[in-house]
């Protein structure tokens, strides 16, 4: 609220707002000095967030975490283990301090604490999430007093690429796992998987209207780099894709009728019923697998899918079955890798 006064010769208008600086200022008449008291306030009430450092002690860090959560992250494909996440920073103990009270000091203990916890890799991915929210907080709503208590802050060395071959005897359990799960749906992503190296995550997504089984490719327009791609596909993916299409009622839209979620889940337990029938060591967050190659026919110009990493997983040991249509050569990444 303004108060107008008149000292020395000039009116004097001082503009105080909660939250906000106070702002003073001197005119040698009074309708000016009331004309810029008026249009203070109207700025101080197009400003939501207040600006004033003295501001952040009366704004927790639960609040921006959840309108993160509410606002930014309901809009992402990842949003389920991304809220996941949230829910953890939320049940923290400093969820609950002002943001006046932030720093790095206090992330770094949070820091060394989980990773006594959790892998490094987990670690790095709620350091990063935690830079965002406190930078959008800054930038997008109004916190301009907010320093990024995470901008300066140490990661942990990020975990090295695991290389790993399966033993003999292992796929062969993981296919029996698979087997035991009603209907094929899992045991049919899990050997389309192994054809073409789709992700995990991009199983799930395999529409019918992209798959031409006539001309043997399948388009993937959502994947996880947000680069669309275009699969040569093997004969063994054709006839998996031909199975599912049987399977499937006439109006089904996709290939897989599950979500994202229900697939890893499903996944998961597969793998630890796997470990018990002898894949010892398996992998619990990325089993391996491989890539087959097939020359594109000739006047079609396809090659086989160029694959992103360049070391991951080899699904077969050397001592291969010489008619299962891969051999050693094959290229390799990470099956269901999210």
């Amino acid at each position: 609220m303004a108060s107008l006064r008149f000292r020395n010769g000039k009116w004097q208008v001082q503009v105080r707002r909660h939250g906000h600086t106070q702002q003073a200022k001197s005119f040698q008449s009074k309708s000016d000095a009331q004309r810029w008291a008026r249009q203070i306030e109207a700025e101080l009430d197009r400003t939501l967030i207040p600006n004033d450092v003295r501001s952040l002690n009366t704004i927790t860090v639960a609040q921006p975490l959840t309108r993160y959560r509410d606002n930014v992250t309901n809009e992402k494909r990842g949003l389920i283990p991304e809220r996941k996440r949230i829910e953890v920073f939320l049940r923290q103990r400093w969820s609950a301090l002002p943001l006046a009270k932030t720093d790095a000091a206090l992330f770094s203990r949070y820091r060394d604490t989980r990773l006594k916890q959790v892998q490094a890799g987990t670690v790095i991915r709620e350091l990063r999430l935690l830079r965002s929210i406190f930078e959008m907080a800054r930038r997008d709503w109004g916190y301009t007093a907010l320093q990024n208590p995470i901008a300066g802050l140490r990661k942990p060395k990020a975990p090295e690429g695991r290389e790993r071959r399966l033993k003999p005897g292992e796929l062969q359990a993981l296919t029996k796992a698979c087997s035991t799960v009603a209907g094929s749906w899992l045991l049919h992503g899990f050997q389309l998987a192994i054809e073409t190296g789709l992700r995990r995550g991009e199983l799930p997504g395999i529409r019918w209207q992209h798959v031409r089984l006539d001309t043997a490719v399948l388009h993937v327009p959502v994947t996880k780099i947000d680069k669309a791609r275009t699969i040569p596909l093997t004969d063994r993916a054709k006839a998996i894709l031909t199975e599912r299409r049987a399977e499937c009622s006439t109006d089904a839209e996709y290939a897989f009728p599950v979500s994202a979620n229900s697939f890893r889940l499903a996944w998961e337990r597969c793998k630890r019923r796997a470990e018990r029938n002898g894949c010892v060591g398996m992998p619990l967050q990325q089993p391996p697998t491989a890539v087959a190659k097939r020359e594109p026919k000739k006047g079609r110009g396809l090659a086989p899918r160029p694959l992103p990493r360049a070391s991951v997983f080899c699904l077969f040991p050397l001592e291969l079955d010489p008619n299962s249509g891969i051999g050693p050569s094959c290229s390799s990444r990470s099956l269901f890798g999210g």
